[in-house]
């Protein structure tokens, strides 16, 4: 990030901190945190009974499902979904669709069938960490599908296309002014647009539903995940995941620690998130999946495809969060405000450097560890915190990011996994008794 998007960035968060620093001192939002502490622990700490429940419960809803070991098989489960969605329309029209086998323009991903370039298939898609995590898009991309973000700083993120990084889990294009927004959507929609926030939605929202009036497929994350209701549980400001969610197929990605015991537990934690993260007692949204869209209007009798999705399908990644559970558990019961971030001073002095992935700052570096391995976590900036405390203090249900990093730095230590220039400090120390 440049000198100009870090303090793009700074103003953003100065934005939002100033915007709650009342609201959280509520006696009912203190309230509210002090029963989503409890709700988090005991979600992490009876996963895998909930796990169970929640197979259970998606067997009566009518809720496809599978596990994902990993970020691979996950993606894989994707493409397979899309696939048997595809060929279910090609029966009707074998005109629509064209399948390539040797589509071979992403290097990351070229191990198999895809469609090709003159194939309609698009995926209307919304904001999701999880999604980021598993290179969700750029995958479904290497296969010929186009996939469409329809949250508006994602998109305007996608037409950025190069260093498109997200800076914040709720506001992701939060680095950009007003001015590099309107180039962007300028150049990457070949439209002239005014330099002012309104206009941009409004270019960004046309182009965005002219587009995903082609998507069958919606491809989302869920910000919880009731087990005894079977539901998922949507908190979103733009009503696009509403939009998402009426696809004629909508997949959903979720990591095993979005599980938690009810809907009104779920709705806690939305409520939650939507104060730490913007600074409002409520989103303009929450919505809940129970299942595929259905009536009974007529005589009472059940009858499936109304106007929403006729199949839904849920996708539950592990990606290295059991073994977290055992190790780290606590890191786990992030609700993803972000709020962490927007008082890190590592974070607001470099920026998306410091994290992982779409998991930003110190609790992004020690997920790292797990997701992929102990050198990511020292890439991803394992040494650059200062192990302040801050995050744990401004985080809603008390994480102690910066003891945990202190953990993993002490596992890396045993290792000989540490900066260059701190063995240059341990060698001085011990030879000279000063580190210089």
């Amino acid at each position: 990030m440049n000198e100009n998007e870090l303090e793009s960035m700074r103003n953003s968060f100065k934005t939002v901190y100033n915007k709650r620093k009342n609201i959280l001192n509520d006696p009912q939002v203190k309230n509210l945190q002090e029963k989503v502490i409890d709700i988090r622990k005991d979600s992490i700490d009876n996963n895998e009974k909930l796990i169970e429940t929640l197979k259970e419960s998606f067997k009566k809803n009518d809720i496809d499902y599978a596990f994902a070991d990993n970020a691979e098989e996950a993606r894989n489960i994707i493409y397979d979904v899309i696939k048997i969605e595809i060929n279910e329309d090609l029966k009707d029209d074998k005109s629509n669709y064209n399948i390539n086998n040797d589509f071979n323009n992403y290097d990351d991903f070229n191990d198999g069938d895809s469609f090709n370039d003159e194939s309609s298939i698009v995926v209307a898609k919304s904001k999701s960490n999880t999604l980021g995590e598993i290179a969700a898009s750029k995958f479904l991309q290497s296969k010929g599908i186009d996939v469409i973000e329809t949250d508006l700083g994602d998109r305007i993120l996608q037409l950025k296309g190069k260093d498109n990084k997200p800076t914040h889990p709720t506001g992701p294009a939060s680095h950009l002014n007003v001015e590099e927004i309107s180039k962007i959507v300028s150049k990457g929609l070949d439209v002239d647009v005014a330099c002012d926030p309104k206009s941009i939605m409004e270019v960004v929202k046309k182009d965005v539903l002219n587009k995903v009036s082609e998507a069958d497929i919606g491809l989302s994350g869920a910000n919880a995940v009731a087990c005894e209701d079977g539901s998922l549980v949507f908190v979103h400001n733009e009503g696009n995941i509403s939009l998402v969610s009426l696809m004629k197929t909508h997949i959903i990605v979720v990591g095993i620690e979005k599980l938690v015991r009810t809907i009104e537990d779920a709705i806690s934690i939305a409520k939650l998130e939507t104060i730490y993260a913007t600074g409002s007692k409520v989103t303009s949204y929450i919505n809940i999946v129970s299942g595929p869209s259905k009536t009974a209007d007529i005589e009472k009798k059940l009858l499936k495809n109304m106007y929403g999705a006729e199949k839904v399908f849920v996708i539950i990644l592990d990606n290295g969060r059991l073994e977290a559970i055992e190790s780290i558990a606590e890191c786990l019961y992030c609700i993803g405000c972000g709020s962490c971030i927007v008082t890190c001073p590592v974070y607001n002095a470099i920026g998306n450097e410091f994290g992982f992935n779409n998991y930003l700052g110190g609790r992004g570096v020690a997920m790292s560890k797990f997701i992929q391995d102990t050198e990511t976590s020292i890439s991803s900036g394992l040494y650059k915190c200062t192990l302040c405390g801050l995050c744990k203090i401004n985080c809603p249900v008390t994480i102690s990011t910066s003891d945990i990093i202190e953990n993993i730095r002490a596992e890396t230590l045993k290792k000989s996994l540490y900066p260059e220039k701190h063995g240059k400090f341990k060698d001085n120390i011990k030879n000279k008794g000063s580190p210089y």
